[in-house]
C-alpha cells in the first residue's frame, strides 16, 4: 500500500502555528509581490475568497470580514516543510518517502508495522501534527493516483474522516471514484477534463477508469494516459522515486516591487539572482556552462489582460563550465543589454543555469596566474559568511546596495525559525 501526506492549507497553517489566536479565523497568504492569493484557510474559502485571484480585487471582501492577510514567508514555509518531511523519514525511513512538493509527499507503507491501515494513517497524521504543529491529511490506497483521490476526500470532509481515508477494497475504491469529478483526478489537466466531459461524456473518475488503456494511449497523452487508467483500476504503475539530489537546471526569479524601466536596476536584479543561483550550484558541487536570462514586460492594462504578458529571453554558452559567481554575473549582465528596450517597463526578471556538470570534472588552467585558480576558496569563504550572517552580507558590487527594485512583502510575518533576531517570544 502507498500513502500521500498533504499539509492542509500549508502556508496558512504555517502562519497560524505561531499565531494561535488565528485558529478557526479566516486567513490568506499572498504570492510574490503581494499580487495574488495563493493559500486560503477553510474559513476564507467559505467567505468566497477566490484562489489565485488578484489581491486588489479580493481586498474589499477581505477587509469587510477582517481576514488575516500575510505576504509569502518562504524562509518559514521551507523550514517547516523540511520538518514535516524529516518527521516522515524518521517514522518510515528515508527510502520510503518521496517528496512530491513543498507540502506533499508519497509514502511506501509496505514495511510499516500494523495491519489496520486506517490506524496507520491516524498515527502518521497525529505524529506529524504533534512534532511539527502542521495539520495534514492522509490518503492510503494501492496506487499513487488512488492515494490522491483518497486524500481529496479526506480533505473535503475533515470531521467525518478525521483527515484519513483508506481505499483498501474494491468497494471503497469504486465508491471513491464515483465521488471524484474527473477534473480532480491527478494527471487530468484542464484541457483533457474539458475533452473528457464534453467530448466523451466522462464526468467522474469511475467513468474514466472504465475506459480502455488503448483509449488512454490515443487520447490522453500516450503512455501517460495508459498509466493513469491502470492506476485508477488499482494496478500500481507509478513507482516511488528517489529524491533528485543534483538538479539539471537551476533558476532564480522574482517579481520587482514596482515596474522597472531603468536598465541599471534590471542589471542589479539579474546580478543578484545570478549570485543566488551560483550559491545553489555550489551547494550541489556542480558547475554550469549555459547562462540564460529572461525579463517579463508589464501589462499595458492589468484589468483587461491580467494573465497576459511578454517574456523576452536570451542565453549564452560559456567557454568552460564554472561555479564562480563573478564568472557567471558578467555574461548574465551582458545579456540584459540585448533584452532591454528603452521606454519599456518590466515587472519580473530571472536567471537560469544549465549545462550542469560535476564541479570535480573541471580542470584548472595550467597557464593562468595562481590567484586565478584560487576562486573556489574565495567562493567557499563568501558562502560560509553569508550562510552564518544571512541577508547577503557579502555581495558583488554589481548586485547593488539599495535594491529599490526588490519584491514587496509588506505583510510578511517574522521568520520565526530561521533568524535569531526574529525568534518567537513567549511572555
Amino acid at each position: 500500500m502507498k500513502a500521500i501526506v498533504d499539509c492542509n492549507n500549508f502556508y496558512c497553517s504555517c502562519e497560524r502555528l505561531f499565531l494561535p489566536h488565528l485558529e478557526k479565523k479566516p486567513v490568506v497568504v499572498l504570492s510574490n509581490n503581494d499580487g495574488c492569493i495563493i493559500s486560503r484557510s477553510d474559513e476564507a474559502k467559505k467567505l468566497g475568497v477566490a484562489m489565485a485571484g488578484p489581491y486588489f480585487q479580493a481586498k474589499p471582501l477581505i477587509e469587510k470580514h477582517n481576514v488575516a492577510t500575510f505576504s509569502s514567508n518562504y524562509n518559514l514555509y521551507g523550514d517547516l516543510s523540511w520538518r514535516v518531511m524529516e518527521t516522515l523519514r524518521i517514522m518510515l525511513g528515508k527510502e520510503n518517502v518521496e517528496v512530491y512538493s513543498v507540502d506533499e509527499c508519497f509514502l511506501n507503507l509496505d514495511g510499516f508495522p500494523g495491519n489496520d491501515m486506517y490506524e496507520t494513517g491516524l498515527k502518521i497524521r497525529e505524529t506529524v501534527e504533534c512534532w511539527t504543529g502542521i495539520r495534514v491529511s492522509v490518503g492510503i490506497a494501492p496506487t499513487k493516483v488512488l492515494c490522491k483521490a483518497a486524500n481529496h476526500l479526506a480533505k473535503k470532509n475533515k470531521e467525518a474522516t478525521q483527515c484519513v481515508v483508506v481505499l483498501d477494497t474494491s468497494e471503497k475504491i469504486t465508491d471513491a471514484l464515483k465521488k471524484t469529478p474527473v477534473d480532480d483526478v491527478w494527471g487530468v489537466g484542464r484541457k483533457y477534463a474539458v475533452k473528457l466531459k464534453y467530448g466523451w461524456n466522462v464526468h467522474t473518475a469511475f467513468e474514466l477508469s472504465k475506459l480502455s488503456p488503448e483509449f488512454g494511449h490515443k487520447f490522453l497523452g500516450g503512455v501517460v494516459g495508459v498509466r493513469l487508467i491502470k492506476e485508477l483500476r488499482g494496478e500500481p504503475v507509478l513507482d516511488m522515486e528517489n529524491e533528485l539530489v543534483n538538479k539539471k537546471m537551476i533558476a532564480t526569479t522574482r517579481m520587482f516591487g514596482n515596474p522597472v524601466g531603468n536598465i541599471a536596476d534590471i542589471k542589479e536584479a539579474v546580478a543578484t539572482y545570478t549570485s543566488r543561483a551560483a550559491e545553489k550550484l555550489r551547494r550541489q558541487y556542480s558547475a554550469a556552462k549555459v547562462v540564460s536570462v529572461f525579463v517579463v514586460t508589464k501589462e499595458q492594462d492589468h484589468l483587461l489582460n491580467f494573465n497576459r504578458h511578454g517574456t523576452i529571453s536570451s542565453f549564452t554558452t560559456l567557454p568552460a563550465a564554472t561555479s564562480f559567481t563573478n564568472e557567471l554575473i558578467k555574461p548574465a549582465v551582458e545579456l540584459v543589454d540585448q533584452l532591454y528596450d528603452e521606454g519599456q517597463l518590466y515587472k519580473k526578471a530571472g536567471v537560469m543555469l544549465s549545462g550542469i556538470v560535476p564541479d570535480s570534472s573541471i580542470q584548472a588552467n595550467l597557464f593562468a596566474p595562481e590567484t586565478t585558480n584560487c576562486g573556489r576558496k574565495l567562493m567557499e569563504m563568501i558562502d560560509n559568511i553569508n550562510f552564518s550572517q544571512r541577508d547577503d552580507i557579502l555581495k558583488f558590487a554589481a548586485s547593488g546596495t539599495t535594491r529599490d527594485w526588490k519584491m514587496r512583502q509588506e505583510l510578511r510575518s517574522p521568520r520565526y525559525t530561521t533568524r535569531w533576531e526574529e525568534l518567537f517570544e513567549v511572555h
